[in-house]
């Protein structure tokens, strides 16, 4: 009695999939109209954002000054963190342009593709690297695409980062995993912990280090990357794997990701948590706030969390910035390990994709940070083997 047209376009295409024969072919349409729903609730913010950009006065020099305080800021923000000669590394000119026009550039650091962690014909991965690593197995980055939890493929999404990390003799595996509304929550998740699982398992085959294993996503991808990372080996989140399975993760990298699934206190974030309802989870939070709350990174943050690098854009319209900064003031408070915050200015969302001057920075920071932690990784474990 509830349903708006929204839902019976849902409920529609989501039955479509299970005709005879033609129904796999027919689960695109499911995630169309999910995208779809997605895009009218951010619409609003999105033309508010356009139409501040095109008509104050003096907008575009401001933006430019904006772009260029990306490297500066991004040092700032990992000065104590990383080791003081690491930072004195050659940073990265602005670029004009766009990231994902050199996606072809990118991918020339792929090494294996459409390779299976899992027994879903979505369950497939990239494996990035150098053509030649060292004689030491490499550390490992897994990258979760974002999509608002309806898209989930990894073509286009993260390739700056991989291909920098690449040729640092970094393996990096960029996973697809199902989405809403054909899968609904918590099968995200569930094939994140599934992708961790085979990486501990089975990436040294790749030239792999299995012993370090870092996770990293933009957008919803961000989301389940912090997720992930604060839920290591959480029986409620990997029932269909092996027991013993390990999903812990060594370092979290959360790009523009979305932290809470529960706050309802601005029209945008009542928008966001009304979508989840209706798409991604298909249950009301007033009647199963547990499951919102178990699916929130900012509920479960605690001491023993690994370490986190979240980076955002001041100008995101998408998940506005006190997302992310809500976040790494209670991790900060409560963790035992390093968090570090770099808060790109005027950055958007999707920046990586469509910002040159923001995204080499961007990438140049991740991959400092993510060094620092691997050498202090191997040194507490040249301590415990001593």
């Amino acid at each position: 009695m509830e349903a708006g047209p929204s839902d019976y376009l849902l409920a529609m295409s989501v039955g479509a999939t299970s005709l005879p024969v033609v129904g796999k072919h027919l689960e695109p349409l499911g995630g169309m109209t999910a995208m779809s729903i997605w895009g009218v609730r951010v619409m609003p913010e999105f033309v508010s954002a356009a139409a501040k950009s095109w008509f104050t006065p003096g907008i575009g020099e401001a933006k430019k000054q904006e772009r260029d305080q990306a490297n500066a800021v991004a040092q700032a923000a990992l000065r104590g963190v990383v080791n003081t000669e690491a930072l004195d590394t050659e940073w990265p000119e602005p670029d004009r342009t766009p990231p994902v026009w050199k996606a072809l550039e990118h991918r020339r650091n792929v090494y294996r593709s459409s390779v299976r962690y899992g027994d879903h014909p979505s369950q497939v991965l990239d494996v990035w690297r150098p053509k030649e690593l060292p004689a030491q197995p490499a550390p490992v980055l897994i990258f979760l695409p974002g999509g608002a939890w309806v898209h989930g493929s990894r073509i286009l999404q993260g390739y700056a980062l991989m291909s920098h990390l690449a040729e640092m003799g970094w393996v990096c595996l960029s996973i697809d995993y199902r989405v809403a509304p054909n899968n609904r929550w918590p099968q995200h998740i569930t094939d994140v912990k599934t992708a961790i699982a085979w990486a501990r398992a089975n990436v040294d085959k790749f030239g792999g280090d299995r012993n370090f294993v870092a996770i990293s996503g933009t957008s919803a991808g961000g989301h389940l990357a912090a997720l992930a990372g604060l839920t290591a080996n959480d029986p409620e989140m990997q029932a269909d794997l092996p027991e013993g399975s390990d999903t812990s993760v060594d370092a979290v990298i959360g790009i523009y990701g979305r932290y809470c699934w529960e706050d309802r206190s601005t029209v945008e974030r009542a928008r966001f948590v009304d979508f989840l309802e209706r798409v991604v989870v298909n249950r009301k939070i007033d009647k199963h706030p547990e499951v919102f709350r178990k699916a929130s990174p900012l509920a479960r943050v605690h001491s023993d969390a690994p370490p986190f690098l979240v980076v955002h854009g001041s100008g995101d319209t998408v998940i506005p910035v006190k997302q992310a900064r809500d976040f790494v003031e209670k991790l900060k408070r409560v963790s035992l390990s390093v968090v570090s915050y770099v808060e790109l200015p005027g950055a958007g969302h999707g920046f990586d994709m469509t910002d040159g001057a923001r995204t080499g920075p961007m990438a140049t920071a991740i991959g400092l940070f993510l060094n620092q932690v691997h050498r202090n990784h191997s040194v507490m474990g040249d301590k415990q083997v001593i």
